[in-house]
């Protein structure tokens, strides 16, 4: 029966394939053009191994910051051209800047051009062919949806709009009956209604890779229903809980269903309470910390200076922020608006907001206006990873329309975060919802490694200047 089942990676083995190809592929390139040409600045063997683990750590990491792993980016051959091109260029640039760990300088200049050019047209290859074929709609994942109908568009949408490669086929109405003309609209075509009776037969006769339930009603998954879903499963199809793969795919808590749920996302992260990993954190923070107000006192002058022009009166301004625990605190930022900004009130900044001026707005893109929270950080209010600290105005009226939002207080607030490198500025209450998913996927999973993750993406909002 599974037969007609066709090739998927799930989003990490795609991640993980992608990194992987993509340093086999330069380090392939620069064996063939070493033979072809006079080419000896890189040379692989066992006496210079290191210099092979130093230009691997290079690609992947550089290219993660410039988005090369980012599943979108790199199924849009326009927008993984660019990153290519940045990503070849820093590496060489890194590369030829660190001689301690890699190979000296050659005295023949054509041999960095020749290093360039192995290393941007074989991952340009590469990433061309994965394009072309690996992210082509024959390595989809279609799969069947088990729902209310009116809650099916929200989640099949939940769920596309994240993974280019993962395609709902079809839906079961867990409401009662369903005809085969009932559809379900969606940004790009519709999804039909299957009728219950006919679901063993869809999922076998339309490659279908998994079922997934997400039926919050009992009484949906009727005796014929559940007879048919066993069925499946002893042919070796996947049935799997909605919330399961929401989490996994979107990488954040599916809080929707949490109320009704909750016992499935405690406890959260072991590290909340690992005194190792928060003892590490915390040396690290005032590491950054210092750092951070190093470059701010050096900023100063030239933000005094676009002050003067495009932004006059104090340079820079206090807010009362909720902290861990829900205790409040003083934060310290660069003033971005203009003078009396909420004379009327206190409103969430949007995306175009008139109140900020010309240079605040580049102080915000930049993210330079966050400079001062570094004192804050050093002080203990917050840490440089963690959710965004709200205004205890905003807290109250959030909280008592959505379950869980002062949840986030468990941790201390953040500098940067999971929500701020994953989604815009929040605008509304509807925007506040999904960073209240980014925010406690992170206290749910935080480990260093997430951490490191985050900082990546940082940079990568630093460099394509997407600060709000």
């Amino acid at each position: 029966m599974t037969a007609n089942k066709k090739i998927h990676f799930e989003v990490s083995e795609r991640k993980v394939l992608l990194r992987v190809f993509d340093v086999v592929s330069v380090l392939l390139a620069l064996y063939v053009v070493g033979r072809i040409f006079k080419f000896n600045y890189f040379n692989i063997s066992s006496d210079n191994y290191y210099w092979t683990i130093v230009l691997g750590v290079y690609i992947t990491t550089i290219g993660t910051v410039f988005e090369m792993y980012h599943l979108q980016v790199a199924s849009n051959q326009n927008q993984v051209i660019k990153s290519i091109v940045l990503t070849s260029s820093t590496t060489v640039l890194l590369y030829l800047l660190t001689p301690i760990f890699t190979p000296n300088l050659p005295n023949n200049r054509m041999q960095i051009v020749f290093f360039y050019l192995a290393i941007l047209f074989s991952l340009m290859l590469w990433r061309l062919f994965y394009v072309k074929l690996l992210a082509s709609s024959r390595f989809e994942k279609k799969v069947i949806l088990v729902c209310e109908k009116e809650e099916a568009e929200e989640l099949i949408h939940a769920l596309q709009s994240v993974d280019p490669h993962y395609r709902v086929a079809g839906f079961v109405n867990s409401d009662g009956s369903s005809s085969i003309d009932e559809v379900v609209k969606k940004k790009k075509g519709s999804v039909r209604s299957i009728p219950v009776d006919q679901l063993e037969r869809f999922v076998t006769t339309h490659s279908i890779s998994e079922v997934v339930i997400a039926a919050q009603k009992t009484d949906g998954i009727t005796v014929n229903l559940y007879n048919q879903l066993i069925h499946l499963l002893e042919n070796g199809y996947i049935i799997r809980e909605y919330t399961q793969v929401y989490e996994n795919i979107t990488q954040r808590i599916p809080v929707q269903y949490v109320a009704r749920d909750f016992y499935r996302y405690f406890p959260f992260s072991r590290s909340n309470q690992n005194q190792l990993y928060l003892i590490i954190v915390r040396l690290l923070e005032i590491v950054l910390s210092l750092l951070g107000l190093f470059v701010g006192i050096i900023l100063v002058p030239f933000i005094l200076l676009g002050n003067l022009l495009g932004n006059k009166g104090n340079l820079f301004y206090v807010q009362e922020r909720i902290g861990k625990n829900g205790i409040p605190f003083k934060i310290y930022k660069f003033r971005t608006m203009v003078k009396n900004a909420e004379k009327n009130g206190a409103v969430f900044a949007t995306t175009n907001d008139t109140r900020i001026t010309s240079f605040g707005k580049f102080l915000r893109k930049a993210r330079i206006d966050e400079f001062p929270q570094f004192f804050n950080v050093l002080k203990g209010d917050m840490a440089v990873i963690g959710p965004r600290p709200e205004r205890p105005v905003f807290v109250t009226e959030i909280a008592e329309v959505m379950p869980f939002y002062e949840t986030r207080h468990v941790i201390k607030p953040g500098l940067t975060g999971w929500a701020q490198v994953n989604y815009s500025y929040g605008e509304t209450i509807d925007d506040s919802l999904i960073k209240l998913q980014y925010d406690l996927y992170y206290i749910k999973h935080r480990s260093i490694f997430l951490d490191i993750n985050i900082m990546l993406k940082t940079l990568s909002t630093i460099l394509f200047y997407r600060g709000q």
